[in-house]
């Protein structure tokens, strides 16, 4: 199953992103990672983060945990929705503690490096994989049904199916 067609509840996008309930609340609150799949629509309803949203709260997490500010962290993220989070897995992201840097090739990490000051950089990659890894722990949903996923990695759901069949 294509993994645009699964959603992750708060708590499961907390577990994976390494981040607490009331930050997740806050951060959706604010706009600054907001669910794509199903926003929480008063009391009681749902919130629904796509893959791709949990891996942004990652990286927020990331960037929070090595002191970038929350209002830089709230420019990257935007320059990230306005790139449609294309080609984030192939990304590098880099900062000085002030500015984040979108770096999508090894000369432009060389020429953000040689510039003297001290960075630190994501890549977006890893936290991607790290992300999948999670995630294939925890508990999905399916967009169309609600139907409840555990474990639902793609090429387990295609061996499931396979087994059904075979039965």
């Amino acid at each position: 199953m294509a993994s645009e067609q699964i959603g992750y509840r708060g708590p499961t996008a907390c577990a994976a992103a390494g981040i607490t309930y009331r930050q997740l609340d806050y951060w959706a609150r604010t706009g600054l990672v907001e669910p794509s799949v199903r926003p929480a629509h008063g009391s009681g309803t749902q919130r629904l983060y796509s893959f791709r949203d949990v891996v942004v709260l990652k990286i927020v997490k990331r960037f929070l945990d090595t002191g970038v500010s929350l209002q830089n962290i709230r420019t990257a993220v935007q320059h990230l929705r306005e790139r449609g989070f294309r080609d984030l897995e192939r990304m590098t992201l880099m900062s000085d503690g002030a500015t984040v840097y979108e770096c999508t090739s090894p000369d432009e990490v060389h020429a953000l490096l040689q510039g003297g000051q001290g960075v630190f950089g994501i890549a977006v990659g890893v936290v991607w994989r790290d992300v999948e890894s999670a995630l294939s722990q925890l508990h999905g949903e399916r967009i169309d049904t609600g139907e409840t996923l555990v474990g639902h990695n793609p090429a387990d759901e295609l061996a499931r199916r396979r087994n059904n069949r075979a039965v």
